[in-house]
């Protein structure tokens, strides 16, 4: 039954090419002969309005009746001809075939009537075809723009045109309810759907149970037919696409869902959902994650939609945590057990970076007697981001035998806590699971371990294929480490730092592991990048990581990087906020397998600036766990050279001995120690002013092909500082530059701490590298101030830091209000370049000795700098001094 519809407000929505082609065709000579095709609703009678208004206005005579007494010449316009009578029709193909007047005949394209199809083969082939129906959404903005008097913003238009998929008449029904000059919000009203909806009510009562279907999961190309169409066949879909109520490809239209649903019984929307649902499953076909969440939504209880959407968050948990947990959500309202979405929730939370909220699920799930395994899974990856492994391997042995295809995660965090037995046990007990996932976490699992008791170049080819096949699984399971990690700390301890930075881009292009943990990746790989001296890219990839939120474990890697950058670049100041920062955050975060290499970088930091208590009770943790592992040299190198570093630093050299005969024992199997060795042997011998320049040269070379070019460079440097003879000193001093070219006139200033937070001793990777003592070599310097290649002054000095005590166990000392007339931060107006570089390294409590080094001049020059500081800044005793030093260079300290 064809419904009353009031015309279109505006003729532009008749606008189609063809149609605009019509129009100018009535203004040409010659007969007009024209058929317009359009379901309804589609803007046929606004084209023929239109059309005759501009052919009355070229004084042709119109008529909308095939029996009207016309003269020749005059016009037919036939509306909705499909619904004349026989009569009607046989006068109509009289018309055509008699060619003396203009016609025009409108109708809708539904199953062919022979008396129609008769008419309009009458007209000849001069019979122009205009078909209208749905129209794009430019039309739909020049239509909104013309009604409202102002334009449309474009998420609206997507949206009105999704909601009436173009079709004329219900653009014009929500139009109705617009404003002229206001923009309507919402852009399609609800009281649309309610006036349509009794509209509606006035159809065919199998269209309107077609309609109905369609609205509530029904589709007509899908594999489950609405029950209208069983019943009826194709006519009752026909019969709706004619009345304007079906896109052209018979799918629903939005709003008259919208409508249909708005004017049934609740619980007969109910029961055709549910024997949706039944009849899908009866069919043996999958529930697709839209309609799943439509029906759960629409209080649908059912097994096989519950599943349905526990399957599709599942599939998006990684990508997109906080959809997922929204299918989750409406899993629980299907009829999921809470054990089952509880558990992903806090899955979904962890892989959305709200730790928090994680903890809270799983907390609830882990106090129950049987906890769901991959609560446990979620509980130890959480632990591990907060910074505490050990914590993750305590709820993997709590969870006792029930471990099952968890057993090699739980193996990592054994390892990274120094559970050799208990690592082992769970590797040998459990045979990996043949899934993506499986394969690669028993992969991951089997390379820690033959890091710690096998070859390191087995462990490296096993923990690469576990990165390539992780990421390459579909929902990797929430992890205490990534396989890409591993790989990296393993590849830069088997001195192969380039491998480890490949491995790391891969896995970023790869997103592996899901969009939380991509920041611990870009730290990571930030600090491959510093320790192959490559600062600006490790800048950029720390900078980058500080733009997301940091859990612990990531917040302090961020800040020991702020330390090993500023140590790099010799920049006092910085390494002095940076420290002071980085210290603030070592109680929190314990050290573990992951964090060694981190370890050893602040404790030369520490050592440089006379500030190790605070690192103690981490490096007795440290040593403790790798005692517990065998002391693994690939493992325990970086530290014992750290530890080496340290005590040159410190100048005490009973503490260097058993360090330093720990690397040289591991020469011979461990590649990291063969190039760490003999530059061991050469800063000793630099430092005694007994060295041979050939050696010191082959030493830095050594270092340089294990990756560590800046470590290379330094006791290259520090060698030609200590060289007596001219000629050799300028050959060492041209290889360092050589080794670390000069990068910029003033070095990089290390970043400050973001708003996450500040680091401590957190997971990093790769050797601690720097030398020996409390001055790093900085050849960037040489571009502005010439270097003085005469020997130093040897004569004996004073090693005190330079009028200032050394900072105390607590930290390094506080900044004190300005004295009056002081400079507040930026430039000073009263030193020059040279002396602020000096005064950063007197509130750095460098000596005479340290200074002079590093600006390549006598320790004697360094004390008359301090005098000339001293004097200019009107300071009259050591601690105002560094009171007026820390308010000239911005409160540094």
């Amino acid at each position: 039954m064809a419904t009353a519809r009031p015309p279109l407000r505006v003729p532009p929505l008749a606008r189609h090419d063809q149609a605009e082609d019509l129009l100018r065709l009535a203004a040409s000579p010659g007969l007009l002969l024209v058929s317009v095709t359009g379901p309804g609703g589609s803007g046929k009678s606004v084209l023929l309005g239109a059309l005759a208004e501009r052919l009355g206005a070229s004084g042709v005579p119109t008529s909308e009746t095939v029996g009207a007494d016309l003269p020749p010449g005059g016009a037919v316009l036939v509306d909705d001809a499909h619904l004349l009578d026989a009569d009607e029709l046989d006068a109509l193909t009289r018309l055509a075939r008699a060619g003396t007047h203009h016609l025009v005949v409108a109708h809708r394209p539904g199953p062919g009537h022979p008396g129609l199809d008769g008419a309009l083969a009458a007209m000849g082939t001069r019979r122009h075809r205009v078909v209208l129906g749905p129209v794009g959404p430019g039309e739909v903005a020049r239509y909104a723009e013309e009604v409202l008097g102002l334009a449309l913003p474009a998420e609206a238009v997507a949206q009105l045109h999704r909601a009436t998929a173009g079709l004329p008449w219900l653009l014009n029904r929500v139009a109705e309810t617009w404003e002229h000059g206001r923009l309507p919000d919402p852009v399609v009203p609800p009281e649309v759907a309610t006036r349509l909806g009794v509209e509606l009510d006035h159809l065919e009562p199998a269209t309107q149970e077609l309609l109905l279907a369609l609205a509530v999961g029904f589709d007509l190309s899908g594999p489950v037919l609405p029950p209208a169409v069983l019943e009826h066949g194709s006519a009752v879909v026909d019969a709706a696409r004619d009345e304007g109520l079906l896109t052209r490809g018979a799918t629903g239209v939005p709003l008259v869902g919208a409508a249909v649903l708005a004017g049934t019984d609740p619980h007969l929307r109910h029961a055709l959902r549910y024997r949706l649902v039944e009849t899908l499953v009866e069919a043996g076909w999958p529930i697709a994650a839209t309609l799943a969440r439509d029906l759960a939504d629409a209080g649908v209880r059912h097994p096989a939609l519950a599943r349905a959407l526990l399957d599709a968050g599942d599939d998006l948990v990684s990508d997109r945590p906080e959809e997922a947990a929204g299918l989750y959500r409406a899993a629980a309202a299907a009829g999921a057990g809470e054990d089952l979405t509880a558990a992903r929730r806090a899955r979904a939370a962890a892989a959305a970076g709200d730790i928090e909220a994680a903890s809270r699920l799983v907390d609830d799930l882990l106090s129950r007697p049987e906890p769901p395994a991959l609560a446990v899974d979620v509980a130890a990856a959480v632990w591990a981001r907060r910074g505490m492994l050990a914590r993750s391997a305590e709820v993997y042995r709590w969870l006792g035998p029930r471990v099952g295809s968890s057993a090699p995660i739980a193996a990592v965090t054994m390892l990274g806590t120094g559970d050799l037995d208990g690592a082992e046990s769970l590797l040998a007990g459990v045979v990996g699971s043949p899934t993506t996932v499986g394969v690669a976490t028993r992969l991951m699992a089997e390379g820690l371990r033959c890091s710690v008791v096998g070859s390191p170049t087995r462990a490296l080819a096993l923990l690469l294929r576990a990165s390539d096949t992780l990421s390459s699984a579909a929902a990797p399971p929430p992890l205490p480490e990534l396989p890409a990690v591993l790989a990296a700390l393993v590849a830069l301890q088997n001195a192969e730092a380039p491998l480890a930075g490949t491995v790391l881009d891969d896995a970023l292009r790869a997103g592996q592991g899901g969009a939380a943990v991509r920041p611990h990746l870009l730290l990571v790989r930030s600090w491959t990048a510093m320790l192959r001296d490559q600062p600006a890219p490790a800048r950029a990839a720390l900078a980058e990581a500080r733009e997301h939120r940091l859990d612990g474990r990531d917040r302090c890697l961020a800040l020991t990087l702020d330390v090993g950058l500023a140590r790099r670049a010799d920049d006092a100041a910085a390494l002095v906020r940076a420290w002071s920062a980085a210290r603030e955050q070592l109680l929190r975060c314990p050290s573990d397998l992951f964090t060694i290499q981190a370890l050893a970088e602040l404790h030369v930091c520490a050592a440089r600036l006379r500030d190790t208590e605070i690192l103690e009770p981490h490096l007795t943790d440290a040593w403790a766990l790798l005692e517990r592992l065998g002391r693994p040299a690939h493992w325990a190198v970086p530290l014992h050279w750290g530890a080496v570093q340290a005590a040159i630093l410190a100048d005490r050299p009973q503490d260097l001995r058993p360090h330093a005969a720990a690397v040289v024992a591991a020469a011979p199997t461990n590649r990291l120690a063969a190039a760490l060795a003999p530059a061991g042997r050469a800063w000793v011998r630099v430092l005694a002013r007994s060295f041979d320049a050939a050696e010191v040269e082959e030493a830095a070379e050594g270092l340089a092909r294990a990756g560590m070019v800046w470590e290379g460079a330094r006791l290259v440097g520090h060698a030609a500082a200590r060289a007596d003879d001219r000629r050799e000193q300028g050959r060492l001093l041209a290889r360092a530059r050589a080794m670390h070219p000069v990068r910029a006139t003033v070095p990089e200033a290390a970043p400050a701490a973001g708003p996450t937070g500040a680091p401590a001793a957190g997971p990093g990777v790769g050797s601690s590298g720097g030398g020996p003592t409390r001055t790093d070599h900085r050849l960037a310097r040489t571009a502005r101030h010439p270097v003085d290649v005469r020997p130093v002054d040897v004569r004996p000095v004073d090693v005190r830091p330079v009028d200032a005590a050394p900072p105390t166990p607590g930290g390094p000392p506080r900044a004190a209000p300005p004295p009056t007339g002081a400079g507040g931060g930026g430039v000073s107006t009263l030193l020059s370049d040279r002396e602020r570089e000096v005064a950063a390294m007197v509130l750095a409590g460098r000596t005479y000795r340290d200074i002079g080094e590093t600006l390549y001049i006598s320790p004697r020059t360094a004390e008359h700098h301090v005098a000339r500081i001293r004097r200019r800044l009107g300071a009259q005793s050591r601690s105002d001094l560094l009171v007026r030093l820390r308010a000239e260079l911005g409160g540094g300290g």
